[in-house]
């Protein structure tokens, strides 16, 4: 008696739910994000792989380059250092577009353009550590 109120209650359970999608009350599934006719999101990525000029305005005229269907920096980006695809190691930072060890490079000693005096040595990120 029970096994048959409940299979009563999901039956009309779902009567209902049927008819009230119907008639438009009740939402249907989401439609597939492909096939959605809306606007655009303002926080999408803006693809250059057709338009080189999308980095230039992204940047405000300031060196960007279109890589891998995205705006990047030539000179900073550790992905893409100097060329598009140009990966710098793991202990690398891409410093004016050039892979370089910041702990021992006189040229970038801890960070890009730090440069060492003339006769100091770049040992762990700092000039002359001893």
């Amino acid at each position: 008696m029970a096994l048959t109120k409940i299979i009563v209650i999901i039956a009309l359970t779902f009567t209902i739910t049927i008819a009230l999608v119907i008639k438009g009350i009740v939402p249907t599934k989401r439609v597939s994000r492909f096939l959605q006719q809306q606007a655009r999101n303002p926080r999408a990525a803006d693809h250059c792989h057709k338009d080189e000029e999308v980095c230039y305005l992204q940047s405000n005229g300031y060196n960007s380059t279109c890589c891998n269907n995205k705006c990047v920096d030539l000179a900073t980006d550790d992905h893409n250092c100097g060329a598009c695809k140009n990966k710098c190691k793991f202990t690398q930072v891409c410093c004016r577009g050039e892979c370089v060890y910041t702990s021992f490079d006189k040229r970038h000693c801890g960070a890009c353009n730090h440069r060492c005096d003339p006769g100091e040595y770049c040992v762990y990120g700092m000039c002359n550590y001893a």
